[in-house]
């Protein structure tokens, strides 16, 4: 799809790949946007834009941690808390008739970020985002979270549609 953009009297000629899934679990339709001009972002577990044109309402869904229980045990690994923090996000999803296809996007906190946490966030995305459609994101490297040996922290938008 090539999209054209008038600002004042030039244009600006956008190619954008264009995808379009239906979970059929909630009837969303999510339209996921990489243009063509920009980077291939799916080998990093997100997509650059995601909207939806199905009536419904959104979920608003607050920072899950890698807490594994009902304590809030953190684990002194970051890959483990990486895993629960997902797995928390996915049990928030489903206690809401969702699924994580129903993801436009996410904000991921990652104390003291590195190339080697990233490699692990984008393994443990892959291994929820089966499907490799991936919501809209932002990273975002911070010295602390809320609690000490909090080490990541995922919030996200959800669209449930109408039925």
């Amino acid at each position: 799809m090539i999209l054209n953009i008038k600002i004042g009297s030039k244009s600006l000629f956008i190619n954008c790949i264009n995808v379009k899934h239906l979970n059929t679990k909630n009837m969303t339709r999510i339209n996921h946007k990489n243009p063509e001009n920009l980077f291939d972002p799916t080998p990093y577990a997100f997509c650059h834009s995601t909207h939806t044109t199905s009536p419904g309402r959104f979920i608003f869904i607050s920072g899950q941690s890698g807490g594994q229980d009902l304590e809030h045990t953190l684990s002194n690994n970051f890959k483990t808390q990486v895993h629960y923090a997902l797995i928390n996000l996915k049990t928030v999803l489903d206690d809401n008739n969702l699924a994580p296809e129903d993801v436009l996007k996410i904000t991921v906190l990652i104390v003291d970020h590195s190339e080697d946490k990233l490699k692990i966030w984008t393994e443990e995305m892959k291994e929820i985002w089966k499907n490799q459609k991936y919501p809209a994101s932002t990273l975002i490297p911070v010295p602390r979270l809320a609690l000490d040996n909090m080490l990541i922290e995922v919030d996200a938008i959800a669209f449930k549609a109408e039925k």
